[in-house]
């Protein structure tokens, strides 16, 4: 199907938006769309206050199936392409998005809702991403020379080639840094990528692939489709040679089946419901600041987000007293500025679910510290940072993702009940210990069972640390991003050995258990020689 961008409609809406969202830009990104021009339109709206934002095209299986025929014919052609043109386009990507930051983080808070501190958190990460592997991507991806069988006459090449065309489904609660940081990777290891990004948040990830094509990006490399999973899931799935997933774990199980019956690969980001451990010797100021960060950043719309807090009993009322403090200090609001620290939730799917858990909890006897409300004199989709303890296992809460701002506190007696109440959880994705004593609290870290865990720290240590890989345990997933695994997940590893002189079979003049005999003394003189 053939696309006619420049007869496309492209309702513009969002009346009141800050004057880099202008009608202009708002159209060129949804032309960016993998959609005919005849496709019918569904119409996002701004979380702050329930108005419509834009008109998007809606991509239907025939225009996914189409996008991936540009994509494997551009592939061939990006694949061929050096690694150094690759990571020009890329660096001049970077430059970009820091230049042009204002617009991202216009769209993001206009899409989203949160914070701007939080949303240029998600410019940071771009930045660091893209640099990290465009200047990475040589050495990960250059043929790299192994032992071979036998020294010095067995030469052995380890090579890595694009899988093809990845698909990448990205979530709306990080929509730069989901919305671009997989595809990046992929796009360096020569792959070409068909995304389909949450359509709520889908003008953000039109702008990075905005920001790609002016880059140098070829046309057909990096397209979006826009439309519900129920539509256009199976031919994302069916014509995907792999599969990189962020969302619900329940969403995540399917597409993990569904790969498997096609033998492809699938790298998956699901939920989580992640611990916090604090010390009896951590800095209690410092902690409850830190707390504030790991609990309440995106409205706590972040899948390594803090939902459940253990606190050493000996300084838990110190603590809690500081935290509850910090918390109520936050100021809450909808602002194009850093005038706020807290947003707004992004649909009102998320407000139900964070308010039937607190009215839940609140309902069988837990306590409400900060918050417990919804705020919908600011917005419609407000909810206040909030703080609960007195959390029983008959709480819905108290295992099951919320999603929002809200966390529980526990106390705990010693050090081991603290991990084994940290680890009583189906999910492992990220954690948190807080300590004076940086030994211990790396020793602890080391026991609690998630992907990564930060030592004084919330989340954006382990994240930021992007040459270490970064993912989840139990439910919360499968695969990693970040570091090596991050890129070489994209490839197909090959192995090229070439035998010279001397095989393995018996030479002339050698029976078989001549031959036989002679190796067994080679390979025990190896052993001797500490050969590995």
């Amino acid at each position: 199907m053939s696309l006619d961008h420049a007869t496309r409609p492209a309702a513009v809406h969002g009346a009141g938006l800050p004057p880099s969202l202008s009608p202009a830009l708002l159209r060129r990104l949804a032309a960016r769309v993998a959609a005919g021009p005849d496709a019918a339109q569904v119409t996002t709206t701004i979380p702050f206050t329930g108005d419509p934002l834009a008109a998007l095209p809606v991509s239907t299986p025939a225009d996914v199936e189409a996008a991936f025929a540009r994509a494997r014919a551009a592939q061939a052609t990006w694949a061929a392409t050096p690694v150094s043109t690759r990571k020009a386009i890329l660096l001049r990507f970077h430059d970009l998005v820091l230049e042009r930051q204002n617009e991202a983080l216009d769209l993001m808070q206009a899409e989203n809702g949160k914070a701007r501190r939080d949303a240029f958190l998600e410019v940071t990460d771009i930045a660091i991403a893209t640099r990290y592997y465009a200047r990475s991507a040589a050495k990960l991806l250059a043929p790299k020379r192994r032992r071979g069988a036998i020294p010095v006459l067995t030469h052995t090449t380890e090579l890595h080639h694009p899988k093809g065309v990845v698909a990448v489904i990205s979530p709306w609660n990080y929509p730069l840094s989901m919305g671009a940081g997989d595809a990046i990777p992929a796009l360096l290891a020569g792959n070409a990528v068909v995304q389909k990004p949450d359509t709520q948040t889908a003008l953000t990830a039109l702008w990075a692939l905005d920001l790609m094509h002016e880059a140098g990006l070829p046309d057909g490399v990096w397209q979006m489709v826009v439309g519900r999973g129920s539509s256009i899931g199976t031919p994302l799935m069916d014509n995907a040679d792999y599969m990189m997933f962020t969302g619900s774990t329940a969403s995540g199980r399917q597409i993990a089946r569904d790969a498997g019956e096609r033998l492809i690969g699938a790298s998956l980001e699901l939920g989580g419901k992640n611990p916090m451990i604090v010390l009896d010797d951590a800095d209690i100021e410092r902690t409850a600041a830190g707390a504030v960060s790991a609990c309440f950043s995106s409205t706590g719309q972040l899948c390594v987000s803090i939902e459940r807090m253990y606190v050493a009993e000996s300084i838990r009322e110190e603590f809690v007293a500081a935290f509850v403090d910090r918390t109520k200090a936050l100021r809450i609001g909808a602002a194009y500025d850093y005038s706020t620290d807290v947003g707004c939730l992004t649909n009102q799917s998320q407000l139900d679910t964070v308010t039937a858990h607190v009215e839940d909890a609140v309902a069988k006897g837990a306590t409400v510290l900060a918050g417990g409300r919804a705020r919908p004199d600011l917005g419609p989709l407000f909810y206040e940072p909030t703080i609960l303890t007195g959390v029983t296992p008959d709480m819905t809460l108290y295992d099951h993702e919320t999603f929002g701002p809200v966390v529980s506190i526990y106390s705990f007696g010693d050090v081991d009940e603290a991990v084994e109440r940290a680890n009583a959880t189906a999910y492992g994705l990220n954690a948190s210990v807080w300590t004076r004593n940086g030994a211990e609290g790396r020793a602890v870290a080391a026991r609690v069972r998630a992907g990564t865990v930060n030592v004084n720290d919330a989340y954006a240590a382990a994240w930021g640390s992007v040459d270490s890989p970064m993912g989840g345990m139990g439910d919360s997933g499968l695969g990693r991003r970040h570091g090596a695994d991050g890129m070489l997940k994209y490839t197909e590893a090959q192995t090229v050995a070439h035998q010279r002189v001397l095989g393995f079979g018996a030479p002339t003049g050698f029976s078989e258990s001549a031959w036989a005999s002679t190796l067994t003394v080679v390979l025990k003189g190896m052993k001797r020689l500490g050969a590995r």
